[in-house]
């Protein structure tokens, strides 16, 4: 649950710190005013590129088990081949391994 905003702070700064907060922010998915306020608190932002790539995949992965548990619910198939499915997930799970790695 989000916290209501309900007060106004302002303050100077120049137009090239200006926009270096944007790309920041931009950079970490956030609005301006959230990153401000979380950099403010001391908080550590974590961007970690590639992410969506591997979301992606098993959003895609997951449609297509979905696909099949109608299929099967059905009575059209009886059984599946998953093989490719679980390599796929291996394959995802050592690209999440890395990124964290780089991470911490």
């Amino acid at each position: 649950m989000q916290k209501k905003k309900g007060k106004k702070f302002a303050f100077r700064v120049s137009e090239s710190d200006l926009d270096k907060i944007r790309i920041r922010a931009q950079k970490a998915r956030m609005t301006v005013t959230d990153y401000l306020v979380t950099s403010a608190l001391g908080k550590e932002i974590v961007i970690i590129d590639g992410v969506d790539h591997l979301l992606r995949e098993l959003k895609a992965i997951g449609r297509n088990l979905n696909q099949l548990t109608i299929l099967a619910n059905m009575g059209r198939i009886s059984s599946a081949n998953l093989e490719q499915c679980i390599d796929k997930f291996s394959d995802i799970y050592e690209e999440a391994q890395r990124l964290t790695k780089e991470v911490v």
